[in-house]
């Protein structure tokens, strides 16, 4: 079921940002994709700062090493050319909690933006220390194509003392995992495509 409320802020022209505001957003990258494109690309349109970086996820198991990660992250970033858009890896935690609190002491006097897809609204209540995430960021959930914004999920976020902006994004539907099983080169930012090649990473050197 589509959220009422992603219908609002898509039918606004803008959502109000403070100029204190700070977009998180925390990837695996593995590898990054047109959909984290699109992404990195649409925050920086909506707030006045966005920071990203790689991260291990305790719930998958990697194809590639985390420093290899962070340099197609960092290979995207640069393509995409956004004075406010930066890498800061310091950040790159498995659990989001130890990410918030190094973000507090970077930037004390921001209000922090939590950015998780629409398809994480459900796992996010069995996150380690999942309410004190909550009281220290705003989540920010960012639509997926295939994966619409469920209204139980987000009573549930509300329940545990979150606050919440559906953000006026549709992000396509470009999964790492459909690179990493079935190579769809489609769905690779051209930017990095060059040194998955050179790396042989996912094993795209078979498929040029």
């Amino acid at each position: 079921m589509e959220c009422a409320k992603g219908k609002e802020y898509a039918n606004s022209p803008s959502v109000k940002v403070n100029p204190k505001q700070l977009a998180l957003l925390g990837t695996s990258a593995d590898p990054p994709t047109n959909g984290h494109r699109a992404l990195l690309e649409g925050l920086s349109k909506l707030f006045p700062r966005v920071i990203t970086w790689a991260s291990d996820n305790p719930l998958k198991v990697h194809s590639a090493s985390l420093l290899q990660r962070q340099e197609l992250l960092e290979i995207l970033v640069e393509d995409l050319n956004v004075p406010h858009l930066e890498i800061n890896q310091s950040l790159s935690s498995p659990w989001a909690i130890k990410t918030l609190e190094k973000a507090e002491e970077l930037w004390p006097n921001a209000e922090l933006i939590l950015v998780v897809g629409s398809d994480l609204t459900h796992q996010i209540p069995r996150w380690v220390k999942s309410k004190d995430i909550l009281k220290k960021a705003r989540l920010g959930i960012a639509p997926r194509e295939g994966w619409p914004v469920n209204e139980l999920d987000l009573s549930k976020l509300k329940a545990l003392g979150g606050e919440i902006t559906v953000l006026p994004l549709n992000i396509p539907e470009s999964a790492s995992s459909s690179i990493r099983n079935e190579t769809k080169i489609t769905h690779i930012p051209t930017a990095i495509l060059p040194t998955l090649i050179k790396e042989n990473l996912y094993g795209l050197s078979k498929h040029t």
